[in-house]
């Protein structure tokens, strides 16, 4: 997909394609959708028991020109929201409902600008992924968009109307990438993030260097590109893009910003893969550093980097890092029960994977901690009492059939 520079913006694809109408695709079993669009005739709908004049041609099209207005201020509204508010679930939904009546809306307005209903489209692909947690229906209306776009006749001479193109492009590219991605496709994830990344390129161009604002920043997008390599075990590649994304967020934000925090636990992924485990450590030490000294010792954040840091510390295998696992464990769920509380998912989780390092190493103590949490009675405990005493028959099984081998011979 390209762009002219004399005629303006033109998708290149769409010679080879026949123009056809706009279809708004619909998701099987979507209530949300459907909800949306049953609002819609609401719009021109008038009490006929009051004494407002008729509606005109020109109101009737200024009337969904307000709501797009208003529904696209409320979608971000919500998106701001679901960052501060514990109840993302809530929040989500409410966003991604906006974002279809935007479509919906944005169809009605902007018939004859199909480039505008294949922004509102990429815009609600883009809310099913991160809102939703949806890939496949994420793609679905991203491809949507994309046809709309390719089967685009229009040319387009404003500056603003081409900035708005580009950003469509790198919303949907990215949308789609990451969508294949979560799907275990790495390979069709890096191709689309590639032509993200392009688009990104040109819109830095157009704004001079500097494009801030933008639902999709700089660094989701190469936090995205490190990671589709990662999945197909191109670790250089994948390396080179989470350094470029540190070396960003440091020259923007300081060596001290929380966002350094995923990177810093990405490139220590890496250096586990390479069986690093001296700077995969440090690497989650500075994560960790980072997180006690803007959240404190005792938050989710710290608590879940003290997790990581026990677990690179198990994988060593190493007699000298026992104490560190324990320790680290031990921060962490003492943190996640202060600030999460005791029955949280990642509560039980660490203490399952404790105790499991625990019970490998030839320690009783994960059976001490299950029953202090649990009690006796618990499932959790019998099961890791009945656990411990096969291991322990098995052992000794094993040590009595070595020593009647040794006493044959």
């Amino acid at each position: 997909m390209g762009f002219t520079s004399s005629s303006g913006v033109v998708i290149s694809e769409r010679k080879k394609m026949r123009a056809s109408p706009i279809r708004i695709p619909t998701v099987s079993n979507d209530t949300d959708w459907d909800f949306c669009f049953h609002l819609i005739p609401r719009l021109y709908l008038r009490d006929v028991s009051s004494t407002v004049p008729v509606v005109t041609s020109q109101d009737r099209v200024s009337l969904p020109k307000e709501k797009l207005a208003q529904s696209q201020k409320k979608v971000a509204q919500l998106i701001k929201g679901k960052m501060i508010i514990k109840q993302k679930t809530h929040w989500n939904t409410q966003a991604n409902k906006e974002t279809i009546r935007c479509v919906i809306l944005s169809r009605i307005i902007f018939g004859e600008e199909p480039w505008k209903c294949a922004q509102a489209l990429a815009t609600l692909a883009y809310g099913y992924l991160t809102l939703r947690g949806l890939p496949p229906q994420a793609k679905k209306h991203a491809e949507s968009a994309k046809n709309t776009l390719m089967t685009w006749k229009g040319n387009t001479t404003s500056d603003k109307e081409k900035k708005e193109i580009l950003e469509t492009l790198v919303m949907l590219y990215y949308t789609v990438g990451v969508a294949w991605l979560l799907q275990n496709c790495g390979r069709e994830a890096y191709f689309n993030l590639q032509k993200s990344e392009r688009n990104m390129k040109e819109l830095k161009k157009s704004y001079k260097g500097g494009a801030c604002g933008l639902q999709v920043s700089e660094k989701d997008l190469t936090i995205a590109l490190g990671r589709a390599p990662l999945a197909n075990r191109r670790l250089n590649l994948a390396l080179a893009y989470f350094e470029k994304a540190i070396d960003n967020v440091i020259a923007a934000k300081g060596d001290r910003t929380s966002d350094l925090v995923g990177l810093y636990e990405e490139i220590a992924q890496i250096k586990q893969l390479r069986r690093n485990h001296d700077q995969a450590v440090q690497y989650l030490q500075q994560a960790r550093s980072i997180c006690v000294s803007l959240f404190t010792e005792v938050s989710p954040q710290a608590a879940e980097v003290s997790a990581l840091l026990a677990k690179a510390d198990a994988t060593s295998g190493e007699a000298q890092h026992r104490d560190a696992v324990e320790i680290y464990f031990i921060k962490s769920i003492t943190a996640y029960q202060t600030t999460l509380g005791p029955e949280d998912y990642e509560t039980l989780t660490t203490i399952e994977e404790f105790c499991k390092w625990l019970v490998q190493n030839g320690e009783k103590q994960c059976l001490i901690i299950q029953i202090l949490i649990y009690g006796h009675e618990h499932c959790k405990s019998r099961d890791t009492k009945n656990l411990l005493t096969l291991m322990q028959r098995s052992s000794v099984n094993s040590k009595e059939k070595t020593s009647t081998q040794a006493s044959q011979q």
